[in-house]
């Protein structure tokens, strides 16, 4: 996968008034930084990932979603359950023919994360880690995360196999993992 093209394919299906992203690069596994080394540099579901770094269940909100035969497209964000605490930022192409009747279904129905639904499913899967993205937020991202516009954050793309075909191409961004002072 290239990267850069793989990125700006998901991200034009669903176009923002206001660039999500001002520069997003790709950078090398081993430098980044920790704590999102250990929550974006594994072949595991970001749920998984999300609920142990946030010790908390996740909710999907979908912010957007297309279906066009059997591929469908979402724009999501994660939040800690319960709450409005955004963790995480995704858009998700996945093509449905790979799934039973059954999934496709919770998938399209967009009230559990994507993670979740394969895991109770036991959908036979696996997670190629594609590339480790060090972002600075646009107008867009900055809105979703409630961040400075230019501050950074990380994220990763993934591509999922499904009883071992490529179903689910993935972007994930992490919402940053310090504070920042309120707008005056």
């Amino acid at each position: 996968m290239n990267p850069h093209d793989e990125l700006v394919s998901l991200t034009k299906l669903f176009p923002e008034s206001a660039a999500l992203f001002l520069q997003a690069e790709h950078i090398p596994s081993a430098v980044t930084p920790e704590p999102y080394k250990g929550m974006l540099v594994h072949e595991h579901h970001m749920t998984i990932a999300m609920e142990t770094f946030h010790r908390s269940a996740v909710d999907v909100r979908v912010l957007d979603h297309m279906l066009n035969g059997n591929e469908y497209a979402r724009k999501i964000l994660l939040v800690k359950h319960g709450t409005n605490t955004v963790v995480q930022f995704g858009i998700v192409r996945f093509h449905l023919g790979y799934v039973t009747d059954a999934v496709r279904e919770q998938i399209i129905a967009g009230e559990i994360p994507l993670g979740r639904i394969l895991i109770n499913h036991n959908v036979l899967r696996h997670i190629d880690l594609g590339a480790i993205l060090e972002i600075t937020a646009g107008p867009g991202l900055a809105g979703y995360f409630s961040m400075p516009v230019g501050a950074m954050t990380y994220g990763r793309m993934a591509t999922i196999f499904c009883n071992r075909q490529p179903a689910v191409d993935l972007l994930e961004v992490s919402a940053p993992l310090i504070k920042f002072p309120e707008p005056a």
